[in-house]
């Protein structure tokens, strides 16, 4: 059986780089939710499906979530993996190792489940919500406000749950709390918006078009740009804060590698994508400014 640590590895490139460097118990927390917000992606990317099928796995999970059993889990992710959820050989994985997932999870503490619970729950509405509105195997959103409504879904729900792990325990981050609060779902909705723009033409090969057809390329290159800031200022609030090393190191290496993919797509078109030594680049670049105690991540209008 793998490990929390092998399925984070095989399901995603950024979070397997940045969870590592989080304090414990916010480590494995974070780390487990990854992975139940990486369930319900499967389930909706699942273009393979019909709507009806990827809407009926997802709330099956949403059910599973809410009363857990383990043998209705086992028997779920026996016919999930046998129905072959994901061409992606991790995310096929990750599906068959769902009861070990959801053992771990609600073998949390108790104020970390809750709050994690809740959050995957309605990220799964919103997605499932999604999903009905396919047509002809292609979902199409209809404008900006559909698009930023999509991004909260899939991606604020998720920067609003990290948040709620980030303050648990934390007295110090108590003063900040409102500050991070406002800004968590724009955080989560940042990154998730340079993806799509990075994914755009292989997401339109499957069937989601998340990119309005009526709304100029440069407007959402724009919004990407303010959210980013805004995911600045909220990395800057836990520095001032005295945060844990870890959780800015977790929360700006994202935000870094956003605004150097948003950069090469202004340059080169969908598709560009930050490389391997890049990456080690803006990691080191990152501990070095934290060890000066010189800002994480600086936005277009600063921190």
């Amino acid at each position: 059986m793998a490990s929390l640590e092998d399925l984070l590895e095989k399901t995603s490139r950024t979070f397997a780089l940045s969870i590592p460097v989080l304090p414990e118990p916010t480590r494995r927390e974070v780390m487990i939710a990854y992975l139940l917000f990486r369930i319900a992606d499967t389930f909706e990317d699942a273009a393979h499906w019909t709507p009806a099928r990827r809407i009926e796995a997802l709330r099956e999970f949403q059910a599973l979530l809410r009363r857990y059993s383990r043998q209705e889990a086992a028997s779920l992710s026996e016919k999930w993996t046998a129905a072959v959820a994901s061409p992606h050989a991790g995310y096929r994985e990750l599906t068959a190792e769902v009861p070990f997932v959801l053992d771990a999870f609600f073998g949390l503490r108790p104020e970390a489940v809750e709050p994690v619970r809740a959050h995957v729950i309605r990220s799964a509405e919103g997605m499932a919500g999604y999903v009905a509105r396919t047509r002809g195997d292609a979902l199409v959103l209809s404008d900006l406000a559909d698009l930023k409504s999509y991004c909260y879904a899939v991606a604020g729900i998720v920067g609003e749950m990290l948040t709620e792990l980030f303050l648990l325990g934390r007295a110090e981050l108590s003063g900040i709390a409102p500050s991070l609060r406002e800004r968590a779902a724009t955080f989560g909705e940042a990154l998730q918006l340079v993806n799509i723009l990075k994914d755009s033409a292989s997401d339109a090969s499957e069937g989601r078009r998340y990119l309005p057809p009526g709304v100029p390329r440069e407007e959402v290159l724009a919004l990407a740009r303010r959210d980013l800031d805004v995911a600045a200022r909220y990395i800057g609030f836990l520095q001032s804060a005295g945060a844990p090393r870890g959780l800015i190191e977790f929360t700006a290496l994202p935000v870094l590698l956003a605004q150097a993919t948003l950069d090469r797509i202004e340059k080169h078109g969908p598709g560009s994508k930050v490389s391997r030594p890049e990456v080690f680049m803006l990691t080191h670049r990152l501990k070095r400014a934290l060890d000066r105690n010189e800002p994480a991540v600086a936005g277009p209008t600063g921190v």
